[in-house]
Formats: C-alpha cells, structure tokens, sequence
C-alpha cells in the first residue's frame, strides 16, 4: 500500500513538475516573440526612395504554414531549395518595372532589372535594391562554404550569393522564386549607400598604376596583386621569373554613384603606353604587360568598346596590345608592395601617358 502511495506522489510530482515547465517555456517563448515583434529596424522603400523604419516579423511555423505554400514554407523557414528549373518569377508589363518581395514580410529585396538569365535554373540577380534590406550568414552545410542569403525583416532564407556574377557588381545572388512575390511599379529607387564595385587592370609596374588610380574621386580602395596566371598563390619573386603568367595587376574598388567604369577605362589609357608588348618605359616581362580583366560581359562590352574609340582616335600610331581577358583570380602581393608609393613618399606615376 505505501509503495502504491509512493508511486502515486512520483507521478502527481513528475506530471506538475511537466505541467510547470511547459508554462514557463511557453511564456518565455511569448515573451522572446513580444522583444522581436518590438524590434525596429531601417529599410529602404524601393517605391520612394527613402528609408522606413518597421517592424521585424516574428511567427511560429504552425503561424506561417497558414499564410505560405507548402514549397514557400519549406523554402524560406526550413531552408530549403526548390528544384532548379522549377520556380519562374512573373516579369513586368512593357514599359513599366517590377520589385521582388519577400514572400513572408513584402520587404523590398531586387528589381526586374537587376534580374539575368545564369543558366543555373533559379532567378539570379547582380544586387539587392538595398543592401540594408538582406542579411547574410555564412552556410556550412552541405560540406560546403557558402554565403546565405536571407530577409533582413523576417529572417526568411532566400537563397545564397556567388561572386560569379555576370555583372559590374560581380555578384550573382541565387534566389529561390518561391521566396519572392512581385510588385508592378512605374519607377524603382535604389540605395547605393554601401554598394561598390571592383575592376581589375595591369598596366605595367603596379606602384605607379596603384597611385594613379588612388587618387581617383570615388575610388574606396585598392589591392595591388596578381592576376592571369596559371599558379596558385605566387610570390612577387615566382611572378618575376615568368613561369606563372601573372601580370602585375590593381584592384580598384569603386563607388559607380561617383566614378564610373568608363571613366576608370579613361584613366586606364592614360596612365601607360598600351602599344608596347610586355613592356612599360624600363620594366620589361610578361608580368608588365597591359590587360583589363573583365568580371561582366558589361565590363567587357564597355572595354572592348573603349579600346576601339582609342584605336579610331589615331592617339597612337602603333598597334594597341592590350589584352581584354575574363577575371578568373586576384591573388593579393605582398604587403610591402602596398599602396609603395605612399609608404616611400614617391608622388606622380612616373610611366604615365598623359594626353
């Protein structure tokens, strides 16, 4: 008898000991989605032009299987991907342009016409209308190291983002259609508050060619470092020796609201003889020899063309060498190599070509 009273108190004591923990949990999950329905975050309108503060938007999954899809619900809350091929993102009327929003929250992410065409089977875009309105995290899983990409509101995971893009911006953001819903407008704003963009040129030895472009309005930042080879990670030295195929090469990281590709193209021309093969003024080799690495078929459309209107110019008389190659690879130089000209007090270019 006492061993079923003891056994009674076990139980009655285990099951109120359940029954509290499940309260507690409970409100202390309602109380976490309170704080994180509470929290105010900036976003860019696309529609206006200006920044909104909203909400962020929280709900449980039992909450968000009742407003998505069953395939919007495993995409954007379990992570998952569509099949490639499968999701097709409607496009805008003639004449007019189309957001894309996230499907959980309306939050702006890209535009129509920042949308092309990878090959790869899902919507891919060159940027987000703003890079306030994403977040991105890094993904392991998969036994790989990607970039997520997800709704800067809502947390709802979009897709992920390549630095093989087909555009000036180098990105291709790799979007799953079912996390987005399409808005038609008549005009669309973008916030380029912290966007900028890279290109990449040899142009001889790059000291000088790295302080030309330095001093360049709208100009960020700049990298000297190798680039056209055939080896990974060289050392200034291996460059020198001309086995590798690398050419002495700058990379300039810009801001297109104020300096734009063409006229990074323009300084190009100036600063150096494009005439001369693996050669500029003293510094002979393959590895000074005159290249534009395009990152977009943009890039390469622009620097094709500007070469041509130099060649039709007469500016030179001899034969323009330089090489138009798609970027594969930077590999940064050493760090004595570094912005050399400030670090030694040199100013000017030396081996520039001022017309």
């Amino acid at each position: 008898m006492q061993d079923k009273k003891n056994l009674y108190t076990f139980f009655y004591g285990a099951g109120l000991f359940l029954a509290v923990t499940v309260i507690f949990f409970s409100l202390k999950t309602n109380l976490m989605a309170e704080n994180i329905n509470n929290k105010k975050i900036k976003v860019f309108s696309a529609t206006t032009g200006k920044l909104i503060e909203v909400d962020t938007v929280y709900r449980t999954n039992d909450e968000w299987k009742k407003i998505l899809t069953l395939e919007q619900f495993k995409v954007t809350r379990l992570k998952g991907t569509e099949r490639p091929f499968s999701g097709q993102c409607p496009l805008p009327k003639k004449g007019k342009e189309g957001i894309y929003r996230c499907v959980g929250c309306d939050n702006d992410l890209f535009a129509y016409s920042t949308k092309f065409e990878s090959g790869t089977g899902w919507p891919s875009f060159f940027e987000p209308v703003s890079m306030r309105n994403i977040k991105t995290e890094e993904d392991r899983s998969l036994f790989m190291a990607r970039t997520e990409v997800l709704c800067a509101r809502c947390d709802a995971h979009l897709g992920h983002v390549f630095d093989d893009g087909l555009a000036l911006s180098g990105k291709r953001y790799c979007i799953n259609a079912a996390a987005l819903k399409f808005f038609e407008t008549q005009k669309i704003f973008y916030d380029n508050i912290s966007m900028t963009k890279k290109a990449d040129f040899a142009a001889g030895c790059f000291w000088g060619i790295e302080a030309a472009f330095r001093k360049l309005k709208g100009v960020v930042s700049t990298r000297v470092g190798y680039a056209g080879g055939n080896y990974k990670n060289p050392t200034y030295k291996e460059v020198c020796s001309g086995k590798t195929g690398h050419a002495e090469t700058v990379e300039v990281e810009y801001d297109p609201n104020v300096i734009s590709y063409y006229q990074l193209l323009d300084v190009f021309w100036k600063i150096h003889d494009p005439t001369t093969l693996n050669r500029q003024g003293p510094d002979v080799g393959e590895q000074y020899r005159s290249v534009i690495f395009y990152r977009s078929e943009e890039e390469k459309q622009a620097a094709e063309g500007s070469k041509a209107k130099l060649k039709k110019s007469g500016v030179y008389k001899s034969l323009i060498v330089t090489e138009i190659v798609f970027f594969s690879e930077f590999y940064p130089a050493e760090e004595y190599h570094q912005q050399y000209y400030e670090k030694k007090g040199i100013r000017g270019c030396p081996f520039s070509n001022e017309r």
